[in-house]
């Protein structure tokens, strides 16, 4: 099937690539309108020359077109070129900000929420901002569509201060936030007048519907299993039950996605085949459908992963109704232009729009191949066969990007998919009829406690996946290069299995051997590598050396020091590690670093060019500066804030360069080769 042939998918690969485009210029919106009307025009003026309408000038306009409407989107969503976006204040200055809530988001040590900006001093501003305010009491979070007003300022999102961590600010920016504001106390002022939305709404219905199932008796870890699947909300899933789906491969069930909008379109086009049969019935059904699909949208708060399976089913259903349900390819390019065009461009950049469309692409792409592959006579193994083959088109889809973003494989993933998704259907239907029956008072209290019985008895099931730990392959380097040619190496397989030929045995054994060239050249540039690398961590201290693919770890703490060198260990493809403590002085290629803890001993007459300050050591800095000259004073996480400040203006006034772990980042030293 030659893809390029369909204009939708044409026009959907235009647009991306303008949204890549938009996403690193700014352009004024106004520019690119004009841009986009002016193509438009000289587009009517060929399409109204008979002669003309099928030249390549029209494509060549449409195609021009197409991809400023991509960087207009980008620029319309991030707001930054719009005269009263809050980046046209001087946001790091105290200011009275006038903030709505848009999200309120898991709580770590502060209750977090995406807020939109309504003002700033009393002037109209836009965007959207973090804000984060210190947990004192659960009675005064804020809700969705709270309005508060708060004096304070503005900071970036800082990216992480150890190599190899997790870049929330690089998450939160393909949302489309680049501040946040942080609150030291729960200063704010909460209007009693608010506007409400439909988003705001939503949420208040499904606290509703909460404490409802709670009163019912359904447990805690059964209702955040409930709430993920039927209400879109993953942020009060229990940690362990979460650990469990992630090493079970199946944790794409938490999150409503296809699968489950799939199972419900299902549900509907069943129960509501009966208007079929009326006058003008099969419209009447479609838009039925299409509503009830858009209300459990908004009631699961629209959230990226409800929209795009909602807008893709409400495609096939439409595809359905026109008895063309086949171009499944022109389906899902339609529905992700739209997504893109309508709701939000930025939706691009995150992983799980990426996995959601890649698995159902290759889903559509694999399983007919599959199904030709075997044809079972027995009902039950063809059932059996059809899901293992959905199954293993999904994995097959993600399974590239899944090492990248997460660096482990579920080995089991087919046998959660196998026992889980045939009972998903009857735990979605029941879900929804018990939300329904709690919202009008009629649910009875053993129907909710069974329904939770059967919840349970699912999270069991994955528990017991997730506890196989010799199937689950953790630990995985994997690269960006890695990721495109793996996606080579599938993608030519399945043309090959299609359509075994030179041509194309010639193209998997190339993309094959790239892969292993590639493995390689990382082999080579590995062993090469000398470096010290200084971490930040609060309350301890932590020193990398690192010399090819062998890593020393020096901390005052070991057990603490896992989770950050682990991640370091997994992206710098370490095979061997030592731990051992920390002494007082080292050499670096051919320099000397001295290590001054909580004793507080600097010696006499050490002449070095690092001096490393930790444990917050009680030394007369001044003093020091005025007999040495060293090339540079660091200070690492483990020492206290109010000595690091007065460590740093020392530096400062004895010209001496200073680093903060803390606010600089981790140092690095390159050692010699």
């Amino acid at each position: 099937m030659k893809l390029l042939d369909f204009i939708p998918i044409k026009l959907n690969f235009l647009l991306i690539i303008g949204i890549f485009l938009g996403s690193y210029m700014e352009i004024a919106p106004r520019y690119t309108l004009i841009f986009i009307g002016l193509t438009l025009i000289f587009m009517g003026i060929i399409y109204s020359r008979p002669e003309y309408r099928h030249s390549n000038w029209f494509g060549v306009l449409a195609a021009i077109a197409t991809l400023n409407l991509g960087i207009l989107t980008v620029s319309m969503a991030q707001n930054k070129v719009l005269a009263n976006h809050y980046t046209r204040f001087e946001i790091n200055k105290i200011h009275c900000w006038h903030l709505k809530v848009r999200k309120v988001l898991k709580s770590n040590y502060n209750d977090r929420y995406l807020v939109r900006i309504l003002g700033i001093d009393s002037l109209d501003a836009s965007g959207q901002l973090l804000l984060t305010i210190p947990i004192r009491n659960t009675e005064e979070q804020l809700s969705v569509d709270d309005e508060i007003m708060l004096w304070t300022s503005a900071k970036a999102l800082r990216p992480p201060l150890n190599p190899h961590q997790f870049d929330y600010a690089e998450y939160m920016s393909g949302l489309g936030i680049l501040h946040q504001i942080q609150l030291k106390s729960r200063g704010f002022y909460k209007k009693t007048t608010k506007r409400r939305t439909i988003i705001g709404l939503a949420a208040k219905l499904r606290n509703t519907i909460k404490n409802r199932l709670q009163n019912a008796g359904i447990q805690a870890k059964e209702m955040g299993i409930i709430q993920a699947l039927l209400l879109g909300e993953r942020k009060e899933i229990d940690a362990e039950v979460h650990a469990n789906y992630k090493n079970a491969g199946a944790l794409h069930m938490l999150a409503v996605s296809g699968l489950h909008v799939g199972i419900i379109l299902l549900l509907l086009d069943f129960l509501l085949q009966p208007i079929a049969l009326l006058k003008n019935g099969k419209k009447i059904k479609l838009a039925v459908i299409v509503f009830l699909l858009w209300s459990f949208a908004i009631l699961a708060g629209l959230s990226a992963s409800v929209v795009r399976a909602v807008t893709m089913f409400s495609f096939i259903a439409y595809a359905l109704y026109l008895n063309r349900p086949s171009n499944t390819f022109n389906i899902l390019a339609l529905s992700m232009f739209f997504i893109l065009l309508v709701f939000d461009p930025l939706l691009l950049f995150q992983v799980g729009f990426q996995m959601s469309y890649l698995a159902v692409i290759f889903i559509v792409w694999i399983y007919p191949l599959l199904q030709r592959f075997w044809h079972p006579r027995n009902k039950l193994v063809l059932k059996l066969w059809q899901l293992f083959s959905v199954s293993l088109s999904a994995q097959l889809g993600v399974l590239p990007i899944s090492l990248y973003y997460f660096h482990q494989f579920p080995g089991l993933f087919f046998v959660s998919n196998l026992i889980v998704i045939p009972f998903l259907g009857l735990i979605l239907g029941l879900g929804i009829a018990i939300i329904i029956m709690s919202l009008i008072n009629i649910l009875p209290g053993n129907l909710a406690i069974c329904y939770g019985r059967l919840i349970e008895l699912m999270n069991a099931v994955i528990s017991w996946v997730a506890q196989q730990d010799d199937f689950i392959i953790k630990d995985i380097s994997f690269d960006g290069t890695q990721l495109l040619i793996l996606y080579f190496i599938i993608c030519f397989f399945i043309i090959l299995l299609s359509k075994i030929n030179f041509r194309n045995s010639v193209l998997l054994l190339s993309a094959i051997i790239g892969f292993q060239w590639w493995g390689f050249y990382l082999f080579r540039s590995d062993i090469k590598r000398q470096r010290i690398v200084i971490l930040h961590q609060i309350a301890n201290s932590i020193i990398l050396h690192q010399n090819g693919r062998e890593l020393s770890i020096y901390s005052r703490d070991s057990t603490r020091s896992l989770g950050l060198t682990g991640t370091y260990r997994v992206a710098e493809r370490i095979s061997q590690i030592a731990h051992r403590p920390l002494k007082n002085s080292y050499k670096i290629a051919e320099k000397r670093l001295l290590i001054v803890d909580s004793l507080g001993i600097l010696p006499a007459n050490h002449e070095s060019e690092i001096v490393l300050l930790t444990q917050s050591p009680r030394i007369n800095l001044e003093r020091y500066l005025n007999n040495n000259t060293p090339q540079l004073i660091i200070a690492d996480g483990s020492n206290y804030l109010n000595l690091i400040n007065r460590w740093k203006k020392t530096s400062k006034q004895k010209k001496v360069p200073f680093h903060y772990t803390g606010e600089k980042g981790a140092y690095f030293i390159k050692s010699a080769n």
